[in-house]
């Protein structure tokens, strides 16, 4: 395991890996879209990389490491701590990557997923009757779970190996519905000490599009958590900080075309 003290040297490290490493792929879909054989849609790929890096307890610091698409990644954090299942969420419009709409990713009105809905989903969609009679869902034995609860456990058992944060879904299983499934698999926060750390599952990241801002808006979740465990627990969460952040990448990807611009940040 690769193990660094600051973003931008993961960041460096990450371009020289996809440069020196990668390969070219064609896979059948992008984003839902069909592209195979359309050699307009070549892509470099590393597969199974990971890394680890100590978190600043300055998340502004973290930040400036990182440079992530700050306006966009700090709004559509707060959407994605909300409480609320937001589909579409408003931020999508200003993302710097945006979609001319929302219909071939999912419907014209929602997409298959979103974050917010992943993270707040034990209730189901917003104008669900479930949410709405404030019933939630229920698995094959037991009720969903959501961000909430994962605090609510790490605050009764500060030390759980069980402080898992889903964001793929048994419904994303073989995607029989046809539609896009979620890039994360899911966030493993663990305490240690006076320490929070988490390990960040993801299958796919794009490394142009969506790879810092993926790694920051990771790194503000743990700042988050830990903030929400000082107010249920002042006593015993008030010495923690945020530990390593962890990741997990099992297809790093870029368009082919980009790969001279990965040379610019070696």
């Amino acid at each position: 395991m690769k193990k660094f003290g600051k973003f931008d040297q993961v960041v460096r490290w990450t371009a020289e890996q996809m440069y020196d490493y990668s390969y070219v792929v064609h896979t059948e879909k992008w984003q839902g879209k069909e592209i195979k054989d359309d050699p307009r849609y070549a892509m470099i790929e590393t597969l199974n990389l990971s890394f680890s890096c100590q978190m600043n307890p300055d998340l502004k610091e973290i930040g400036n490491q990182i440079k992530p698409n700050f306006d966009w990644a700090d709004e559509h954090f707060e959407e994605r701590v909300s409480g609320s299942p937001l589909n579409p969420p408003p931020s999508h419009v200003r993302w710097p990557y945006a979609q001319k709409n929302n219909a071939e990713f999912g419907g014209d009105e929602k997409f298959s997923h979103t974050y917010p809905e992943r993270i707040w989903g034990k209730y189901g969609e917003e104008d669900s009757p479930t949410r709405k009679s404030g019933v939630t869902l229920k698995g094959i034995r037991y009720h969903y779970g959501d961000f909430a609860d994962v605090i609510n456990l790490m605050v009764r058992e500060p030390f759980t190996r069980q402080a898992f944060l889903p964001i793929w879904y048994p419904e994303d299983t073989g995607s029989v519905h046809g539609e896009r499934v979620p890039c994360t698999i899911g966030y493993h926060f663990i305490r240690r000490g006076e320490w929070v750390h988490v390990v960040y599952y993801i299958r796919s990241c794009d490394f142009f599009r969506h790879f810092r801002d993926d790694i920051y808006l990771c790194a503000r979740k743990v700042f988050w958590l830990i903030e929400k465990c000082k107010e249920k627990d002042p006593e015993n969460w008030k010495d923690v900080k945020p530990g390593m952040l962890t990741m997990h990448i099992t297809s790093l990807h870029a368009w082919a075309s980009e790969k001279p611009m990965l040379k610019n940040l070696i």
